[in-house]
């Protein structure tokens, strides 16, 4: 259970290893007061309080307001932050990504869990709603009790028990100028296109959104081969277009740009990298067995006529896709060590920049969890392209309804 300080901590973006630098107290002392073993003297909470407020930025230095819902670690948050929005509610169930998230947007307000069980009425307004939310089959299996709250009317149907149902929910209670969602290119295949179907009639018919789709390669902004589908949405009829656009060549960046040159020209990081040439540790080499089961495995498949098997990348390549998975063991992108030397996972810092965080982005969890995080996550830059082009027409429709969403959580 998170104590107090730990959150606070969190809010204040600060790691233990700055924590106990800036508070000038030494790392077992904050990790007894993380637990709640001790309790920390109020000169350092004050300190931390302080640190927390400092982040808060007013709303009305902000563009537009949004909400950031299956927020993950916040890459839509990050497009959208590009482009001048300021986020008012974030909603996200798991903790780990919690962690992630609050040692990157220490707001000063609590991020909501799990959706289902927050009231649309306790939404703050927003401008804009965005949500990488689940594929999930739809059905008439019947009323989830967990989605009742008593505010379901018109929506008692085949959307009901999926997480797309929160969404119609809050869009159909606090009508947002625009959405921006977003998930796997086989949301259009998905239970024979049924699930894209019923989408498309949700947010067009009955809620009266004019929608535009487009399945975009990450491949344009980062060395990864990374296609999602784009779904916007606009409350009154504008003139955007997907055409609009700005795409680098697709493959202009390649793997050299996101690995660590390990020369001694970036700092040493936590456990990813050691020493004065800042060289990736050696636990994220192969084992032996590792290596020649994913060998073997990949063997067994090509003399079947199957392409599975692992991806053996260096510096001039672009990856596969970065999965949640990658944790188990990173047989999709496999760093080249040269002839004879087992290859090399990618470390959590090169699976970050792979999506597109820069390198102040905090990494507090685990290399587990982080393998996991960066492989749910959205290509930030792609998402950040899109949010520019849809700004004019957000604001266009912000302007002509001559109302603004202001309410700051």
């Amino acid at each position: 259970m998170q104590t107090d300080f730990d959150s606070l901590l969190q809010r204040a973006g600060w790691s233990v290893a700055e924590a106990s630098k800036k508070l000038g107290y030494s790392e077992g002392h904050i990790y007894r007061w993380k637990r709640g073993e001790e309790t920390p003297r109020e000169a350092v909470i004050r300190v931390l309080q302080t640190e927390a407020e400092s982040h808060a930025r007013p709303a009305k230095d902000a563009a537009f307001t949004f909400i950031d819902l299956f927020a993950g670690i916040g890459g839509l948050r990050r497009a959208m932050e590009s482009a001048g929005g300021r986020c008012v509610f974030t909603s996200e169930w798991d903790g780990y990504a919690q962690k992630t998230y609050l040692a990157n947007y220490p707001d000063n307000r609590p991020i909501a869990g799990d959706i289902r069980e927050v009231g649309a009425a306790d939404v703050p307004d927003h401008d804009v709603l965005v949500a990488g939310f689940p594929c999930q089959p739809f059905s008439i299996a019947g009323v989830s009790k967990k989605n009742a709250l008593g505010r379901l009317h018109g929506f008692q149907d085949e959307t009901q028990g999926t997480l797309f149902f929160d969404v119609l929910r809050i869009l159909k209670h606090h009508r947002p100028a625009a959405f921006l969602l977003e998930n796997v290119k086989n949301l259009r295949s998905h239970d024979k296109g049924r699930t894209f179907s019923v989408i498309r009639r949700k947010l067009e018919e009955e809620l009266g959104y004019s929608i535009h789709t487009r399945i975009i390669d990450a491949g344009h902004f980062v060395p990864q081969h990374r296609e999602r589908i784009v779904i916007v949405g606009f409350r009154d009829p504008v003139p955007f277009s997907f055409d609009d656009l700005h795409l680098p060549a697709y493959g202009a960046r390649r793997l050299r740009s996101i690995l660590h040159p390990e020369d001694g020209t970036e700092a040493p990081e936590g456990h990813f990298t050691i020493g004065p040439d800042a060289e990736v540790s050696a636990k994220y080499t192969l084992t032996d067995k590792l290596w020649q089961y994913l060998q073997d495995y990949a063997a067994k498949h090509r003399a079947r006529g199957n392409g599975f098997g692992f991806g053996l990348v260096g510096p001039d390549d672009i990856a596969r896709t970065l999965s949640a998975r990658y944790y188990k063991d990173g047989s999709e992108i496999l760093v080249s060590r040269g002839t004879g030397e087992n290859p090399r996972r990618l470390t959590p810092r090169e699976c970050a920049r792979l999506m597109g965080y820069d390198d102040s982005f905090r990494i507090p969890v685990s290399d587990t969890q982080a393998y996991k995080q960066f492989g749910n996550s959205v290509a930030v830059p792609v998402f950040a392209e899109v949010a520019k082009i849809m700004l004019p027409h957000v604001l266009t429709v912000m302007s002509d309804a001559g109302l603004r969403a202001r309410k700051v959580g």
